[in-house]
């Protein structure tokens, strides 16, 4: 069975710069590091990280990859910039070989793709807020509507 990790970045403060480069508070990094000992305790690595390029995405994948072992890691603008579409059509080309996959990502995005694959009320996850959800594909070219089931929240 496939699983699909799907992370909200940590908690962002405002910069004189761009939304893109929006860094981690300190709060977000401590609320990460408290949330990422409890993922030690379910899984010790994923074989696959798609992540928002983003600062605030870049660093919660950081802080994550302290704890737990990231095989494989795609940094990419289209996260950020993307639509509810763009995340399928991303993991639809996740290569078969891979069982487990992490998703850092961005609201309204992320939640719209948790609600979509597991085929439940929209849950809106907050800043650092990870959905745990067993697929019930043998490919991920089958990922889709109701092809999930939502395991867990993990705050």
């Amino acid at each position: 069975m496939k699983q699909l990790f799907l992370l909200r970045h940590g908690e962002a403060g405002f910069s004189q710069g761009s939304d893109f480069q929006r860094q981690l508070t300190k709060k977000g990094r401590e609320n990460l590091i408290r949330m990422s000992g409890s993922l030690c305790q379910l899984f010790k690595s994923v074989d696959l990280m798609y992540c928002s390029s983003a600062e605030r995405t870049k660093e919660t994948a950081e802080l994550i990859g302290k704890y737990i072992t990231i095989k494989e890691s795609i940094f990419t603008r289209d996260i950020y910039q993307g639509d509810l579409g763009n995340m399928i059509e991303l993991l639809e080309k996740t290569s078969d070989a891979i069982e487990t996959c992490l998703f850092v990502g961005h609201n309204p995005t992320i939640s719209l793709l948790l609600s979509h694959i597991s085929n439940e009320n929209y849950l809106g996850l907050q800043p650092g807020m990870m959905a745990v959800i067993d697929l019930e594909i043998s490919d991920w070219k089958m990922i889709g509507f109701g092809t999930g089931t939502l395991r867990e929240i993990i705050q």
